[in-house]
């Protein structure tokens, strides 16, 4: 079973930067490709980014391709989402996402396992 835990989230203000963090608790992680999704307040949840099992290969959302980035370290079995000049539109709570495999998906429905989700808040 693959469990993964955010960290990271806060309140910000409009401008601030915030990177979040997702520890995988299990050693398998490097056959994983990963995922950071976020959902706002009654909205559905939606794609922010993802990369590849061996790290290098990344996709993103338009909508934040300029501003977030995300990597991941094969020595702590953590990925991380640096999220620059932030928006009060960014106010959601985060999450993390691994599936087994190389390939790079932008749907939910594509990630089996998740991480509790942490909050992030952006003031204006």
């Amino acid at each position: 079973q693959v469990q993964l835990v955010e960290s990271g989230g806060g309140l910000v203000q409009a401008g601030d930067s915030l990177r979040l963090s997702c520890a995988a608790s299990k050693r398998t992680f490097t056959t994983y490709s990963m995922g950071w999704f976020r959902q706002p307040p009654g909205k559905d949840r939606e794609f922010l980014a993802t990369i590849w099992y061996k790290g290098g290969r990344t996709l993103y959302a338009e909508s934040v391709k300029n501003r977030f980035t995300i990597s991941r370290s094969m020595a702590d079995d953590t990925v991380s989402l640096q999220m620059n000049s932030l928006k009060p539109d960014d106010t959601a709570t985060y999450y993390c996402a691994a599936r087994e495999g190389y390939m790079l998906k932008n749907t939910p429905q594509e990630y089996p396992y998740w991480g509790q989700g942490t909050q992030v808040t952006v003031s204006s």
